[in-house]
């Protein structure tokens, strides 16, 4: 052994750390209590209904009632984050959304239930905006997009199988104990969070220098945050926003019409009962998980190779006019496995665009990612909003099921177009 080894041992780079990984596993899980406890009262409606004598235009409502909460909270939620960081912005909103999860279980009457779905989507609001921000200081430029894909794969995972999850529940506890059950999985996860996570990797004691040094390379520095109504004219008055906003509109719209009405459109006019109901119900959901990985993949391939015009904006119109497609065509055919196969792909083929979205968003966002993301999502959850509502009313002017198809379809297609306005090369904020 000679003199100079210990040295040559002591100058060799250490391997990175994996924290980084841990914290996108937490915010997957985050993602998937999400989606279950979004999603799990579509499949509940028609005991709830029964039990507290509610309408479809009722229970419409009460759909709309959540979205619109989330719509109003979404972008001050999200200011927050990009001030003081997701560690306790996170905590207080699972903590919340937890908490009325599981007060929705109580609901007496209509108002009752109306009032617990809004203070859930007041507590709810700012979750994914907060996700990406915490995204945009934990993951390398490079994979923002695969680990956006990553992260909605998990959320649809888990709203893809809840519709099973809460038929096997319901079989041995009545509707009101379900949402309690999930409303204790939040719980859990807010404890774990605030004890664990740190808001940048410097701050965590399990980062070592080499897994800091790829997380920060070619990063936005921290601080530099505009304040006043300078920064919210430019926000409003940017071309990308408006552009943003018209695009994931038709997303939400559609992802909501699935964990809504869904279940009852493939009952009433496709006849579907039981497990084929389940089964069905969960799809979209299900396969979402292929198009959200795919997806985010192929936006930072594309990206890499051919610039973010061709991987993220490309990309994007693409997929949404394959999705627009399928879901015309989902209305004009007969056959009942056929069409719930065209739901599921245009939902699916919408879904695949999200890694581009939200990867987009941290493009352009840069400090304020979590406010340029939670701008876009806003207009969503206005789709999420008016989705019920529009569903019931065309149902009362049709009296069928193919009108709100063929309505996704051709909002679909307009976000196509939506697609080609944005322009990541040109900063928001």
């Amino acid at each position: 052994m000679t003199s100079e080894e210990p040295s040559t041992w002591a100058a060799a780079p250490a391997r990175p750390t994996g924290v980084r990984h841990a914290v996108v596993a937490m915010a997957v899980l985050l993602a998937m209590i999400t989606y279950i406890d979004r999603a799990c009262i579509a499949t509940l409606a028609p005991d709830i209904m029964r039990d507290l004598g509610l309408s479809k235009e009722q229970m419409s409502w009460v759909y709309s009632a959540f979205a619109i909460a989330y719509a109003a909270f979404e972008i001050p939620t999200a200011r927050w984050a990009d001030r003081f960081g997701t560690r306790r912005v996170l905590t207080r909103i699972v903590i919340w959304w937890s908490a009325f999860t599981a007060l929705t279980g109580a609901a007496f009457n209509f108002v009752s239930l109306v009032v617990t779905r809004f203070l859930f989507g007041a507590g709810e609001a700012g979750a994914w905006p907060s996700a990406a921000r915490t995204f945009s200081r934990w993951v390398p430029r490079g994979e923002r997009g695969t680990v956006q894909g990553i992260f909605f794969s998990g959320a649809h995972l888990a709203g893809g199988l809840t519709p099973m999850l809460v038929m096997a529940l319901t079989l041995v506890v009545d509707w009101r104990m379900v949402f309690v059950l999930f409303g204790l999985m939040g719980a859990a996860w807010a404890a774990v969070w605030h004890g664990w996570f740190r808001d940048e990797p410097a701050e965590h004691p399990r980062v070592n220098a080499a897994e800091l040094a790829l997380i920060v390379a070619h990063r936005e520095p921290e601080g530099g945050h505009a304040e006043g109504w300078a920064y919210w004219r430019r926000l409003l008055s940017h071309r990308n926003t408006w552009a943003l906003c018209v695009m994931y509109f038709p997303n939400s719209f559609g992802f909501y019409f699935c964990i809504t009405w869904l279940p009852t459109c493939l009952k009433e006019k496709h006849g579907f009962e039981s497990a084929s109901l389940g089964f069905f119900a969960g799809l979209p959901l299900a396969l979402s998980v292929l198009g959200d990985l795919f997806g985010g993949v192929a936006t930072d391939r594309l990206t890499r190779r051919f610039g973010p015009r061709i991987g993220r904006t490309g990309l994007g119109a693409a997929a949404y006019a394959a999705a627009g497609g399928a879901m015309i065509a989902a209305g004009c055919v007969g056959e009942p496995v056929l069409a719930a196969l065209a739901i599921a792909s245009a939902v699916a083929a919408s879904m695949f665009t999200l890694g581009a979205a939200w990867g987009v968003c941290l493009d352009l966002g840069g400090n304020h990612a979590g406010v340029v993301s939670a701008a876009m999502n806003t207009s969503g959850q206005i789709g999420s909003v008016l989705s019920p509502l529009m569903v019931t009313s065309l149902l009362a002017q049709t009296g069928e099921w193919n009108a709100p198809l063929w309505v996704m379809g051709g909002l679909y297609l307009l976000g196509s177009c939506a697609w080609w306005g944005i322009d990541p090369r040109k900063r928001i904020a």
